[in-house]
């Protein structure tokens, strides 16, 4: 009777064991859901750099950079797309419609302009980068050369 005692505690404390398993951790989201949580839909005319550092690879933005080419060779954000801010008005064709555009300068100013620019131009799917190619970088967001 010794034994089958045993041998019921035993069986016992493995199911015991069994059911107080820690659970496993959640996997975490792809890039793409974390992109999701952004609702381009609804964004701001202006855009604080951390929102816009998270849209940057989105399929349906672009940044577009109104600066000068010299400041642009200085230092500009990976896949950004240059039409200096003089030339927008001859070169808007080349503004997609179809994907939200985020228009950045050096500190928001020009691109605020521009932004307004479109916006009067008929297209509603512009946002301002507030701070501008200063704070993007102060935030430590990709750049290159």
């Amino acid at each position: 009777m010794n034994l089958r005692m045993l041998l019921s505690t035993l069986i016992l404390a493995l199911a015991l064991a069994g059911c107080s398993a820690p659970a496993a951790a959640p996997a975490a989201a792809p890039a793409a859901a974390q992109e999701a949580a952004i609702d381009l839909a609804s964004l701001p005319v202006n855009i604080d750099v951390a929102t816009a550092g998270k849209l940057r690879e989105h399929p349906d933005v672009v940044i577009l950079d109104v600066r000068e080419p010299y400041e642009w060779e200085e230092v500009h954000i990976p896949g950004a797309t240059l039409i200096p801010m003089s030339e927008i008005p001859a070169r808007i064709q080349e503004i997609p419609t179809d994907k939200t555009v985020i228009v950045q300068c050096r500190s928001g100013n020009r691109s605020s302009q521009v932004t307004d620019y479109l916006r009067q131009q008929g297209m509603t799917n512009v946002h301002n980068l507030s701070g501008g190619m200063n704070e993007w970088q102060a935030a430590g967001l990709p750049t290159e050369q």
